[in-house]
């Protein structure tokens, strides 16, 4: 095996969700919905393939679907792409983030990044022979440390790598955070990839502002999404990159030698659902927003310690108000003493031992079973 592999041959996700599987769980660990999209969405999938769009679409994805990214950018952020040049389908954002290691880094470069991290950050960093700098964020708010992010920088430094809407932590980078590493970014001469596939989960009238929309990051951003959060297809696996044309080629470069083209029948689909109206943007994030009040609410009734989100999918909770020092002990025991998977955050940290007592939750499913869930984990608690 690759050398660069061996500390990642399987990710938490699989572990937790085979043991959901094997013990009849509620899945509150990994990050997919167990409720569709939008049914006109579904619908337009289901019309292409009866139409024949089953074979390789375009290398950079089907034009219709890159004027239609383009067009969602300038709707929501005034941001201005060229679809032919400045956009690409990526099998996910995963595939996006990982092509954009494989094409922007040399072997010892430095990436520096927020932690805790995706997971396949550390991975896709290490394939591309660069070397990660975590900057931690601490709870109970996950606010960025800008002291020590500016202090992570060195002339070895050739990434910052940020995700807001946070995963794992739920944390949205405020205008001031984003300034901040604007001027970082610009001091240093540094590309940056941003990771905003929860862009439209944003919660308590907190706004999720892209990076590239500062004075001087336009040129030096590249801007990761995806249909699968917004539009709950997290399997169709349509995510995309958009920025300054000599980044996107880069990105190219590489990502024509993993998937190659996907999801054909999908883009067509999700085109036609980046265009639907603000109605169902607005009621998609108060739907979020109210499950998220929903498991919290039950599971700080019930006494345990959770810090509030201000975006995302998920909510971090700490185990010891469960009686639990060790997150991931607490992760393989919860389906034994009440049916509930949730995923230990030390996956997620180079030095797991300083968030060994934090532990994630998924809110994004329904109603009954986040109350279903709610129920169980008021019984541990007792």
């Amino acid at each position: 095996m690759n050398r660069a592999l061996t500390s990642f041959t399987s990710t938490i996700f699989a572990e937790m969700s085979a043991l959901a599987l094997t013990t009849g769980s509620i899945n509150l660990g990994q990050g997919f919905p167990d409720f569709d999209g939008p049914p006109s969405m579904l619908e337009r999938a289901r019309q292409a393939i009866a139409e024949g769009v089953n074979q390789y679409p375009p290398g950079p994805g089907m034009l219709p679907l890159r004027h239609a990214i383009a067009a969602h950018q300038r709707r929501w952020y005034d941001i201005v792409v060229n679809p032919e040049t400045e956009v690409l389908v990526t099998a996910g954002a995963t595939e996006a983030i990982a092509a954009a290691m494989l094409g922007l880094l040399e072997p010892g470069d430095e990436v520096v990044m927020l932690e805790p991290y995706y997971d396949s950050y550390a991975a896709m960093v290490a394939l591309a022979g660069g070397v990660r700098r975590p900057v931690r964020l601490e709870p109970p708010d996950f606010a960025l440390p800008r002291e020590r992010l500016a202090a992570a920088i060195t002339p070895a430094t050739r990434l910052l790598l940020l995700n807001s809407p946070h995963n794992p932590t739920g944390m949205v980078l405020s205008p001031a955070d984003l300034a901040f590493i604007a001027a970082l970014a610009l001091r240093h001469g540094l590309t940056v990839v941003t990771d905003e596939v929860y862009e439209h989960l944003t919660f308590d009238g907190v706004p999720h502002v892209p990076l590239c929309t500062l004075p001087g990051m336009a040129e030096r951003t590249l801007t990761i999404s995806s249909a699968g959060k917004t539009f709950s297809a997290t399997g169709w696996k349509i995510g995309w990159v958009t920025g300054p044309a000599e980044l996107v080629a880069a990105v190219r470069a590489a990502k024509q030698f993993l998937t190659y083209v996907n999801g054909a029948p999908f883009q067509p689909a999700v085109a036609e659902a980046l265009a639907l109206p603000d109605s169902y943007f607005n009621e998609f994030r108060s739907s979020l927003q109210a499950k998220r009040d929903r498991l919290i609410g039950g599971m700080r009734g019930a006494g345990i310690e959770v810090f509030q989100p201000s975006g995302t999918y998920f909510a971090v909770a700490d185990a010891r108000s469960l009686g639990y020092d060790d997150g991931y002990e607490l992760s393989r025991a919860l389906p034994a003493l009440c049916g509930v998977v949730a995923v230990p955050m030390s996956v997620f940290y180079d030095d797991a031992d300083g968030a060994r007592h934090l532990v994630r939750f998924a809110f994004c499913k329904r109603d009954k079973v986040l109350r279903e869930a709610s129920r169980r984990l008021r019984a541990v608690a007792r």
